[in-house]
């Protein structure tokens, strides 16, 4: 009889440190912001409380009915470059978040489930899906993997549907904020980012620059006769101008670029690590792209499209400052206007500053 009082003890008291140990776990989750930092602090506890050497947390995307890969350990590079994919009808995944019960597989190679091949090619024989739901909405799903098959302690695992509410209700949170801090940071009208992001992402950029010795370049666009425009189609076709603008500079750039309104019909782009020659040859893509692909964007509204006038500068060769690259850029800009407009205009080398 003393003994299984002794044992019930043993038992409860490694009970109540498991669960001080999610509650700590959470307490780290809630108080975080960071997406990517909340995912990782989730998956690194989770396999470190259930004892087991690889897992991953993959977000479901409602809109496209497909899950992305967002935090991973233990996996191979083949594994993590996977990203995407969709849910396999009647497999793990959807078996679990259909079930109420968490689910157990223990041997991959052995279930009667449908197995993803990409789980079978990663030698992974056994799994558990653990669903991140806010109320009855999937945030996402945390996977738990060995790569040899095994009975887990479902007891304990099941102490982490606490650690899933928790997890849960902290990527909707990060998920929020960084709707949020989006908005703050986003034209509404073109989809670009905005003048005081460029303020913050210039200066940033700039220092990086100076400090690793590495080029810069800023081109300056204005839509011409855009006045003109407003009043002789109206001004909710002008807005429709802008958002063109904001569509064609978007697909003229490279993912390392950024695109800004800096404001009514002026955009401004920051180019990284990239020098005068290299901005320059950007710069009369985006003039000829606008030219171009401004007729198809305002299809039955003009019959014809609009052009910009555009401006380069480069660190250092145009300026060392914000405020001089700033003003150099606006001037060559306004040149362009003067000489006939729809052209790229620069310092030529050797011209005086």
């Amino acid at each position: 009889m003393k003994q299984c009082v002794e044992c019930t003890k043993v038992l409860l008291e490694e009970e109540v440190s498991a669960l001080r140990d999610l509650l700590d776990v959470a307490r780290t989750v809630v108080s975080s912001l960071e997406l990517d930092q909340v995912l990782q602090v989730i998956l690194s506890s989770a396999l470190r409380f259930a004892d087991v050497p690889a897992g991953s947390i993959a977000l479901y995307d409602t809109a496209q009915g497909e899950l992305t890969l967002h935090a991973h350990q233990g996996l191979s590079p083949e594994f993590v470059k996977t990203g995407r994919w969709e849910i396999l009808p009647g497999g793990v995944t959807d078996r679990a978040l259909s079930g109420e019960d968490i689910l157990f597989v223990g041997d991959t190679e052995k279930s009667s489930l449908p197995i993803n091949p990409i789980l079978l090619r990663e030698g992974i024989r056994s799994v558990v899906p653990i669903p991140l739901k806010v109320q009855s909405r999937v945030a996402g799903i945390l996977y738990l993997f060995d790569f040899a098959p095994r009975e887990f302690d479902r007891e304990r695992i099941k102490l982490l549907d606490v650690l899933a509410s928790f997890a849960a209700m902290a990527i909707d949170n990060a998920q929020l904020h960084a709707r949020t801090r989006l908005m703050a940071i986003t034209d509404a009208l073109t989809g670009l980012y905005n003048r005081r992001y460029f303020q913050q992402m210039f200066s940033r950029e700039l220092n990086r620059a100076i400090r690793y010795g590495k080029p810069l370049s800023l081109i300056m666009l204005d839509v011409d006769d855009f006045k003109k425009f407003n009043d002789t189609y109206g001004h909710p076709h002008g807005d429709k101008v802008l958002g063109a603008m904001g569509d064609i500079l978007v697909e003229a750039l490279r993912g390392t670029d950024f695109a800004f309104r800096y404001g009514g019909e002026e955009f401004i782009v920051l180019l990284p690590e990239t020098d005068f020659s290299s901005a320059l040859h950007v710069a009369e893509r985006l003039r000829e792209s606008v030219a171009q692909n401004s007729a198809e964007e305002l299809k039955g509204i003009a019959p014809h499209g609009v052009t910009a006038s555009v401006g380069v500068v480069s660190y250092p060769r145009d300026g060392e400052t914000r405020d001089d690259l700033l003003k150099r850029v606006d001037e060559l800009l306004y040149r362009a206007k003067e000489y006939g407009k729809n052209r790229v205009h620069y310092r030529a080398a050797g011209e005086e500053q």
